[in-house]
């Protein structure tokens, strides 16, 4: 599982090191390849072959019959590149990739469970929240609501 973030750099031929903690969480059967996808929010996602594969199923078991659903199918599939770490656990982000990200010098890697995110350091700040009181309200509102019995104590409660 991918979690955490950090700031990394691109050399000038585009390359970017993974940092360790990440590239210690690649699966070891996954070998060098991963794949990068033009992702949500103008960043780039980086698959595992394992999770990339789950993601590929689910968007080749839709309907080509059907108008949007093959849209959906052609605009995933023309997203996606296959890329391989070098033995210095670098990868050649694409410069199509690089300027969909907008990816400079700079790029924050962020850990998102069963993918890894590159993001354009300014785009990160805006597709985040950043005040933990607020984060702390968007994770009570959205959590599932307890049946309340006052007949019978909640566990915490007790």
């Amino acid at each position: 599982m991918f979690n955490s973030q950090y700031d990394s750099k691109l050399d000038p031929k585009g390359r970017l090191a993974l940092p360790a903690k990440i590239k210690a969480a690649i699966p070891q059967a996954n070998g060098m390849t991963l794949m990068l996808r033009m992702a949500e929010d103008k960043c780039l996602a980086l698959y595992p072959l394992v999770e990339y594969k789950k993601l590929e199923s689910q968007i080749k078991s839709l309907n080509i019959n059907n108008a949007e659903q093959r849209m959906l199918q052609r605009s995933f599939f023309n997203s996606i590149v296959e890329v391989e770490l070098d033995n210095a656990g670098r990868l050649l982000i694409p410069k199509l990739y690089q300027t969909y990200a907008s990816l400079e010098k700079d790029v924050v890697v962020v850990g998102m469970g069963t993918r890894i995110e590159l993001w354009n350091p300014e785009q990160y700040l805006k597709n985040i929240i950043v005040d933990t009181a607020d984060l702390s309200s968007l994770m009570e509102s959205t959590s599932p609501k307890r049946d309340v019995n006052p007949g019978l104590p909640y566990p915490s409660d007790a």
